[in-house]
C-alpha cells in the first residue's frame, strides 16, 4: 500500500512539473493576460524604422533584376500576398553609406575584407564620379519607388581625399581629419547631397556626419575615425554653413554614440562622453542646437547594453530622463544588430535564420521604444554575407549572383515596422499580472484611429490575451493579427473574440480600431 501511495505522488509530481513548464496550472486552464492600453496616456511620436545599405548593397544592386528586386520587396514592400499577409517589412527609413573611397585604393587601402570597403563620389584626383556607389543608388531608387519616404546619409569616415593618414581607417586612434579640412568635409557633403538629388531625384533627408566616435577605428577592418566632442562641434559647425549657404533643408544628426552610456557620462572616455548635456544644454561650450540645420536628436547605437534585461531597462530609463531633461530633443536608436556575447543570452557569432535572435531583437526593439522613448529604430546592414546575427537579409558572398535567404530577424523588425508607421503614438500598456516571458507595447494612429500592439511571446507555450482599452473602457475585439514564428513570417488571419492565442515562441502584432 505504501509502495501505491508512493506512485501516486510521483505521477503528481511529474503532471506538476510537467504544467508548471508549460506555463499552466495543475488544472491545465491556461492563465488569460488581461492587457490594459490607455489611449490618452501617450509618449512618443514615432518617426522611422530603418536600416542601412552597408556593405553588401553595394555588390547585391549589380545582381540580376530578379535577386535585387526580391531583396527590395523584402525590405521595403508594403504590399500583400492574396491572404493579407505582407510582402515585406516596409521600412520608412533608408540609411546611405557615403563611402570614403576605400574600394578606389583597393590593397593599399589597408582594409582587408574588400567587402567592407566603400567607393567614394570624390575620386583621388579630387573629381567627382557620380557612376560610382551604383550598387547602392540602386538600392536607395528601389527604396523611393517602393514607398520609402525618409533617406539618411552617413559617413563613417571622411573621404581619403581629407584624412590625415590619407586612409579610410584612423591611426593610432587619432581624430583622422584636421580641422583645418572640416569646412572641405562640409562642402563635400553639400556636394553629395546635391550630386544624388541630381542623377536620383532623391533628397538626403538626414545627413550624420560621424559614426561611433567613441572607438579608435584603426585595425583597418572597416573605415572609420575617432572624434572628440569639440571636434563634432567644429564638422557640425562647418557643414551647418554649407548648407545654409545652399539653401539644403537636409537635417544633421548626431552623434551616433558607440554605446549608449557616452550619451550620459565620459565614461572611459574623456572628452567624447555625456552628448546629451554637451551637444544640447545651451550653456555648454559645444552647444548644437544653435544651429539651423542641427535635428533635435541625440543618437546612439544599442550595442553591448542590451543584456541583462534589468540592466538594460535601467540603461535605457536612465536616457529617457536625461533626454526629457533637455526640452526639445528626442532620442534615436541608429544602429543595431547582435553583436558579443550579451551576458551570455545570445552570441553574436554564427548566422541563425531562425527564431531564436528574432526573438531577442524584438525584445531589444520593445525595450528601446518603451523604456528610452526611442523616437526612431534602425538596423544595421540590411544585407550581410557574413556568418554572423548583423543581417536582415543574408545572400551568397558572390559580387554578381547568388541565393537569397532571409532571416527571421527581418520579420521580427517587420512586425514592428510595417505597423508603426511614422507619425504614430506609442501610449501606455499594461498587464493585469505578472507577464512572465511576454512583453507589449501599443501605439496609435491619432487621425485614423487606428491601434497597433506588438507582442512578444519567448514562452514555450500560446499565452491567453484579452485587450481593453481603458480611456472608454472598451473590449477590443476585432483584430488583424500578424504572427511571426518558427513556422510563419507576419503570417495574417483575422481574429473575431474577445481572447486570442498568440502563438509560442512568437512577435505577434494586432491591428484594430480603438
Amino acid at each position: 500500500m505504501r509502495l501505491f501511495y508512493h506512485c501516486l505522488f510521483i505521477v503528481a509530481c511529474c503532471s506538476f512539473a510537467c504544467n508548471s513548464r508549460k506555463g499552466l496550472p495543475v488544472n491545465n486552464e491556461p492563465v488569460l493576460l488581461k492587457i490594459s492600453v490607455n489611449t490618452n496616456k501617450q509618449f512618443q511620436v514615432i518617426e522611422n524604422f530603418g536600416a542601412s545599405d552597408a556593405w553588401a548593397c553595394q555588390f547585391a544592386g549589380l545582381w540580376p533584376d530578379e535577386k535585387k528586386n526580391a531583396i527590395a520587396d523584402l525590405l521595403f514592400s508594403t504590399d500583400t500576398f492574396s491572404d493579407g499577409s505582407p510582402k515585406g517589412i516596409g521600412l520608412s527609413l533608408w540609411r546611405f553609406n557615403i563611402g570614403a573611397g576605400s574600394t578606389q585604393q583597393g590593397e593599399l587601402s589597408g582594409i582587408r575584407d574588400e567587402w567592407r570597403r566603400a567607393e567614394s563620389f570624390m575620386e583621388l584626383n579630387g573629381t567627382y564620379n557620380w557612376n560610382r556607389q551604383a550598387g547602392q543608388v540602386w538600392f536607395l531608387k528601389a527604396a523611393q519607388q517602393r514607398g520609402v519616404q525618409q533617406f539618411l546619409g552617413f559617413l563613417n569616415s571622411p573621404p581619403i581625399n581629407f584624412t590625415k593618414n590619407q586612409k579610410a581607417f584612423a591611426s593610432n586612434g587619432i581624430t583622422n581629419i584636421d580641422s583645418s579640412k572640416f569646412d572641405d568635409l562640409g562642402k563635400y557633403i553639400v556636394e553629395v547631397i546635391k550630386g544624388v538629388k541630381t542623377s536620383t531625384a532623391i533628397d538626403f533627408n538626414y545627413i550624420s556626419p560621424v559614426n561611433e566616435p567613441q572607438w579608435d577605428w584603426s585595425d583597418g577592418g572597416q573605415e572609420g575615425s575617432p572624434f572628440k566632442n569639440e571636434e563634432i562641434f567644429g564638422v557640425v559647425k562647418a557643414l551647418n554653413r554649407n548648407l545654409q549657404q545652399n539653401n539644403l533643408l537636409t537635417k544633421i544628426i548626431v552623434p551616433e554614440s558607440g554605446h549608449i552610456k557616452y550619451l550620459l557620462a565620459d565614461e572611459d572616455k574623456y572628452g567624447r562622453g555625456n552628448q546629451v548635456n554637451v551637444f544640447f544644454d545651451p550653456s555648454s561650450s559645444y552647444y548644437l542646437g544653435q544651429f539651423t540645420n542641427v535635428n533635435k536628436t541625440i543618437a546612439a547605437h544599442s550595442y553591448f547594453s542590451t543584456s541583462p534585461s534589468v540592466t538594460a531597462i535601467s540603461m535605457r530609463q536612465n536616457i529617457a530622463t536625461r533626454v526629457a531633461s533637455v526640452p526639445g530633443i528626442h532620442y534615436w536608436q541608429s544602429e543595431y544588430c547582435i553583436l558579443g556575447d550579451n551576458d551570455g543570452e545570445i552570441k553574436g557569432e554564427k548566422r541563425d535564420l531562425g527564431i531564436v535572435p528574432a526573438l531577442y531583437v524584438a525584445n531589444v526593439i520593445h525595450k528601446d521604444l518603451v523604456y528610452a522613448n526611442a523616437t526612431a529604430w534602425q538596423w544595421w546592414l540590411a544585407v550581410s554575407p557574413y556568418d554572423y546575427k548583423d543581417g536582415l537579409v543574408y545572400i551568397d558572398q558572390n559580387k554578381s549572383n547568388g541565393t537569397v535567404y532571409p532571416s527571421k530577424m527581418l520579420w521580427a523588425l517587420g512586425n514592428y515596422s510595417r505597423f508603426i508607421r511614422p507619425g504614430m503614438t506609442r501610449v501606455d500598456l499594461s498587464f493585469s499580472e505578472n507577464a512572465t516571458g511576454v512583453t507589449a507595447s501599443a501605439y496609435i494612429n491619432t487621425i485614423t484611429k487606428k491601434m497597433v500592439v506588438v507582442i512578444v511571446n519567448t514562452n514555450w507555450d500560446a499565452q491567453q490575451v484579452s485587450l481593453t482599452n481603458v480611456a472608454n473602457s472598451t473590449n477590443l475585439t476585432r483584430f488583424d493579427v500578424y504572427t511571426t514564428s518558427e513556422q510563419k513570417n507576419m503570417q495574417k488571419l483575422l481574429s473575431l473574440t474577445e481572447t486570442l492565442s498568440i502563438d509560442p515562441r512568437s512577435i505577434t502584432t494586432l491591428v484594430t480600431d480603438y
